[in-house]
């Protein structure tokens, strides 16, 4: 009876089999390419193989076959008439035994097999692994919502904090999920929100930190108004009407001023729609936040005097200097309104169109120029006088 032959195979190769299947199986279930992880299991090794080895340099290696399923060890040596260091050197009579035409200064590779580094490959290999794999997830994080920057994006509250009065929002992007943090800052006042509710948010910048990706949103951004009108007016979607500027505090009111090149089409009337329908849709949305549309110039005392409604507006003088400046006078029982209360109104037109804006009543504008202007008197007028 013939003796039946156990086939055994190297363990080794099995294990860069394993090792190379793993990888396959990562990117089909991850999406993380096995190029990425090669790269970085590569360069640890070879990090690995100059810790235990003292006297290797930069002239190590580490090479992954993916077509033979093996991992190399190649050292690069010059050719030397006397070795100090048998890991960056070799002789050249040692050379020549491999390779009869070398020469003196030379550069030699050749594949080593040093002791235990199978075991020290799997070692390294599963902490790169791991690591890879949150980097890879990381920047598959911030490459989905990157793309969401200046967004408006629709998510749940997962959580929140009771003590600090954050929510955490659960956003979704190109398959990626995360939990955004919406400070009590970046959240309106008067808008309160629990566990489970869909929420809209602006979607202000991408961060990486030491902790991973973190997303920076808010409810009070001045880019969610913008957003929200462009999703409503399709005039401004297709840039037929154009948002030249918005100012706002949010919970209380906003101020925007729209403009079209299409004299046959009306920015504000587009923008507010029929019988309201489109303004108040964003109104909703931002909790009956009130919501000031005007009509763009180019002309600064048109537009101060616009950004000024609901008040009526007589006159208004800028200063064509630096400052960017200019004086407005208004009835006298719309000077409260042209202020606001607190000053609101005021101080939205004036971030609105840029200008610094001093508001008058009529009656104060009339005193101011009734007001006798006082004459410089010189020292030599003086002393006449006192003679």
């Amino acid at each position: 009876m013939a003796k039946r032959v156990k086939k055994t195979e190297n363990t080794q190769e099995q294990d860069n089999r394993e090792f190379f299947a793993a990888l396959d199986l990562l990117e089909a279930e991850r999406g993380i390419k096995k190029e990425f992880m090669l790269e970085k299991i590569t360069q640890a090794l070879a990090t690995a193989y100059k810790r235990d080895h003292e006297g290797v340099g930069d002239n190590v290696v580490v090479v992954a076959d993916q077509e033979r399923n093996i991992v190399r060890v190649i050292v690069r040596r010059d050719v030397v008439e006397e070795v100090d260091n048998p890991y960056s050197e070799i002789s050249l009579e040692e050379a020549r035994r491999k390779l009869p035409n070398v020469q003196l200064g030379d550069v030699v590779s050749s594949e080593v097999r040093p002791k235990n580094f199978g075991r020290i490959a799997a070692q390294t290999a599963r902490q790169v692994i791991i690591q890879g794999i949150r980097e890879a997830e990381r920047n598959k994080v911030f490459d989905a919502f990157t793309e969401k920057t200046s967004e408006i994006m629709s998510g749940f509250v997962s959580r929140v904090d009771e003590r600090t009065g954050a929510l955490y929002v659960k956003l979704r992007a190109n398959g990626e999920t995360t939990d955004a943090l919406l400070t009590a800052g970046e959240q309106v006042k008067g808008q309160v929100y629990h566990e489970g509710d869909r929420i809209q948010v602006y979607v202000v910048e991408v961060r990486r930190t030491n902790r991973g990706v973190q997303v920076v949103i808010s409810r009070t951004h001045f880019g969610l108004v913008r957003r929200l009108f462009e999703r409503e007016v399709p005039e401004i979607f297709d840039g037929v009407v154009e948002i030249r500027s918005i100012s706002r505090e949010a919970g209380s009111r906003t101020k925007m001023a729209v403009w079209s090149a299409d004299p046959d089409v009306d920015p504000i009337g587009a923008c507010v729609g029929p019988r309201g329908q489109r303004v108040n849709t964003v109104v909703e949305e931002l909790g009956g936040e009130k919501v000031d549309i005007i009509k763009y110039s180019d002309d600064p005392a048109a537009y101060v005097a616009a950004a000024l409604a609901p008040a009526d507006v007589i006159s208004v003088e800028v200063d064509e200097d630096e400052t960017k400046s200019c004086r407005v006078v208004v009835p006298d029982d719309q000077l409260s309104l042209a202020i606001g209360k607190e000053g609101q109104n005021a101080r939205l037109a004036a971030k609105l169109t840029g200008y610094k804006i001093d508001i008058k009543s009529v009656s104060a504008a009339e005193s101011e120029d009734e007001a006798p202007v006082e004459e410089e008197v010189t020292d030599e007028e003086i002393i006449e006088d006192e003679e």
